[in-house]
C-alpha cells in the first residue's frame, strides 16, 4: 500500500486538482488513464514487474473474487469498456432489431474491419469478420481445391477441431494425411522446421502450422516452415487462435497465405469474434464455407454470409483494439512473459515438479505447462480447485500431459504465489 500511494502521489493522483477533475470519467478509468501517462518513456521489460502500474490495468476487468482464474488461454474476460459497449448496442438492437441492427450498428462493420487489418498488418480486403478460429480456418479447410491423393501436412499436437475437419476431407475426398509428431518443448528450431519439410513431397498441396500449440505455449517458427514450404509450391494455413494479441507480430511477418483467429482469447473481445486472413490473391480459389455465390469471387465478403448474426456483439470488437492498442503490444507481450515466467522459475526445482514450456521470449509467452511426476493431470488440477480454488485445466493430449496455466494481464503475483504454494504442497502430498 505505501508502494502504490507512493506511485499514486508520483503521479499526482491524490492532488486536488486530480480529485475533482473529470468528475464524469468512472475512478477506475481516470486512475488508468494518470497511471499510463506516467508510465511513458518507461520500457516495457521492466514496466512487466511494475505491480503499481499492472494494478491499474488491473481495476480494468470486472473479475470474480470466489476464485484465482488461470484458464485464459480458453476464453479470457473483457475489460469492462467492452462489457459495456456490447451491452449498449444489444439495447439499442432490440428496440428494433431489423432497423438497428441491419441499417445502424452494420454500418460500423467496414470501418471495423479497417481497424483489425491495421492492427493484423494486412489490407482491409484480406480480412473477413467471423466468429472463432475454427470457424476461420474450417472455412479454409472445407474450401480449398484438392483432390484425391493430394497431400496436406499437419502435427498431432494440432487442435482437435482442425484435426477432425482434415479427417473428414480424407474419409470422404481421399487426399493423404501427412502427420509429424512433436517432440515438445523444444528450443531446437531446426529441429521443428525439418519435421515439417522432411514431410514435404511433390504430392504437397498446403501445410497447417499451429503458430502457439495450444496444449503446452509452444511458439513455433512459422515463417521458417512457411518460406520452405513457398519455396516448394505449397499453401501455407497458419492457426492463430492464441496468438494474435499475446505477442507482438504482423501477419506479413509470417508468409502464410491464410490465418485463423479468435479474438475472445487475447484481443479481450466479446465471446464470438475471429476473423480469417486470406492472401488477396488466393480469395477466389477458397469456396465458402456457407453458400454465397461463386468460388471465384475475388471478395472477402463471400466469407461472411452468416445469416442473421449478433451485430451488437461484432461491433464491441473495437472497444477491444482501443483497449489492446492503450496498454500497448508490447508492454503486454512483456507482462504476460514475466507472468509465467514468475510462476514457473519458483516451481522448477521442486522436487518431482517437471515444467512442458520453455521460459525463452522466442518460444513461448503466457501459456505454462506443468506436471508432478506420480500424479496425473486430472489430480493436479482437481487439486488446485478443490483446495485452492485455481481455475486451471488438464491436459491429455498425444503426447503432452499436464495442467495448463494461463495467466492475464488482470492476473497479479499474489495470484501467483498461490499457485505456487499449490503446487509446493501437491508435490509433497
Amino acid at each position: 500500500m505505501a508502494n502504490r500511494r507512493s506511485f499514486l502521489n508520483k503521479l499526482g493522483l491524490l492532488s486536488a486538482t486530480a480529485i475533482t477533475a473529470n468528475l464524469f470519467q468512472p475512478a477506475w478509468s481516470r486512475d488508468l488513464q494518470y497511471a499510463l501517462d506516467g508510465a511513458l518513456g518507461t520500457d516495457p521489460a521492466e514496466l512487466a514487474s511494475d505491480e503499481d502500474f499492472w494494478y491499474y490495468i488491473q481495476q480494468s476487468y470486472t473479475i470474480s473474487s470466489n476464485f484465482i482464474n488461470l484458464n485464459n488461454g480458453g476464453v479470457a474476460p473483457a475489460p469492462k469498456t467492452v462489457a459495456d459497449a456490447m451491452k449498449r448496442y444489444y439495447d439499442i438492437s432490440n428496440e428494433a432489431p431489423s432497423y438497428f441492427m441491419w441499417r445502424i450498428i452494420d454500418q460500423g462493420r467496414e470501418p471495423l474491419r479497417k481497424n483489425l487489418a491495421q492492427l493484423a498488418g494486412c489490407e482491409a480486403e484480406e480480412l473477413a469478420l467471423l466468429r472463432n478460429a475454427s470457424e476461420a480456418l474450417e472455412t479454409v479447410i472445407f474450401g480449398i481445391e484438392l483432390k484425391a491423393g493430394d497431400e496436406v501436412v499437419l502435427a498431432k499436437q494440432d487442435y482437435p477441431n482442425m484435426i477432425g475437419a482434415w479427417k473428414q476431407r480424407e474419409k470422404r475426398e481421399g487426399i493423404k494425411l501427412v502427420w509429424i509428431n512433436l517432440d515438445l518443448p523444444s528450443e531446437d528450431v531446426d529441429y521443428m522446421v525439418s519435421q515439417y519439410t522432411n514431410a514435404f513431397t511433390q504430392r504437397t498441396k498446403l501445410v497447417q502450422v499451429t503458430h502457439m500449440i495450444n496444449w503446452i505455449g509452444q511458439k513455433l517458427p512459422v515463417r521458417k516452415i512457411a518460406d520452405a514450404a513457398k519455396q516448394r509450391g505449397i499453401d501455407v494455413l497458419v492457426d492463430g487462435a492464441h496468438t494474435f494479441a499475446q505477442f507482438e507480430f504482423k501477419l506479413p511477418d509470417l508468409n502464410c497465405d491464410y490465418f485463423g483467429t479468435s479474438l475472445h482469447k487475447w484481443l479481450g473481445a466479446p465471446i464470438g469474434t475471429g476473423f480469417l486472413y486470406v492472401r488477396k490473391e488466393k480469395i477466389k480459389q477458397v469456396w465458402p464455407l456457407f453458400g454465397a455465390g461463386e468460388k471465384e469471387e475475388e471478395n472477402i465478403r463471400k466469407f461472411e454470409h452468416l445469416g442473421t448474426r449478433p451485430f451488437f456483439i461484432e461491433e464491441a470488437i473495437d472497444k477491444a483494439i482501443d483497449f489492446y492498442e492503450m496498454i500497448g503490444a508490447k508492454r503486454k507481450e512483456e507482462r504476460l512473459l514475466y507472468l509465467k515466467n514468475y510462476w514457473m522459475s519458483r516451481v522448477k526445482d521442486l522436487p518431482g515438479v517437471r515444467l512442458h514450456t520453455s521460459m525463452k521470449k522466442e518460444f513461448g509467452c503466457a501459456i505454462g505447462l506443468v506436471s508432478v511426476d506420480g500424479k496425473t493431470p486430472g489430480e493436479l488440477d482437481s487439486f488446485l480447485w478443490d483446495q485452492y480454488k485455481i481455475h486451471s485445466v488438464g491436459i491429455n493430449w498425444e503426447n503432452i500431459h499436464g495442467v495448463r496455466i494461463t495467466p492475464n494481464v488482470y492476473t497479479t503475483t499474489k495470484n501467483l504465489d498461490r499457485l505456487v504454494e499449490a503446487i509446493g504442497r501437491f508435490a509433497k502430498s
